[in-house]
Order: structure tokens, then sequence, then C-alpha cells
């Protein structure tokens, strides 16, 4: 998937998300502060790489993107996560798989 930007021309919402609530993911990459998280600097480390935590809500972005609210339970917050940043742990079910795109 390519970055996220109002010309892509990905509308990932067209499909079910990749994710449920509850599940259990791991971060991806590491994810700074964009400005959307307060109480931290802009360009904090929020959640680094292999970090897990449980799909607590889900929402949309630019009616394009789907965000995941995850909350990683060891650093005792929720940050909003694009699919492309996430992975299921190991013996989570994925009921929508769009990972071929």
């Amino acid at each position: 998937m390519g970055d996220i930007s109002r010309d892509s021309d990905v509308i990932e919402i067209e499909r079910p998300p990749r994710f449920d609530y509850g599940q259990k993911v791991k971060s991806k990459r590491m994810i700074r502060n964009d400005g959307t998280f307060p109480g931290k600097e802009i360009g904090e480390v929020l959640v680094s790489k292999g970090d897990m935590g449980y799909v607590a809500n889900i929402g949309t972005f630019l009616q394009q993107f789907y965000i995941y609210g995850v909350y990683f339970y060891e650093k005792g917050y929720t940050v909003g996560c694009k699919t492309r940043e996430l992975d299921l742990v190991e013996g989570e079910k994925v009921e929508n798989d769009l990972s071929g795109q």
C-alpha cells in the first residue's frame, strides 16, 4: 500500500477493515506523534516496532483509510494506527485479509 495522501487512488474503506475489535496486533514500525496525540511533542516516539496492543476502535481518515485505535497496554495509552503499520499477532485470525494489495 502506498503512502497516505489525498491524491491516492486507494479507497481502503470500500472493503471491510483488515483487523477487528479486540484483536491483538503489533506495530510493524516506530510511530511518532504527528501532532494529533495530546501531551506529547511532535516527533516524539509513541510506539516502537514490535509493541503489542489490542484494537479498541476503528475509524476512518479522509473518507478513504481505516485508522485503528490500538490500546498499547505496556504504554498505557491508545494510538491511532494505519493498516500498513500493523500486523496481526500470531495465533489471531484475520477475518478480512487484504494483505495481497
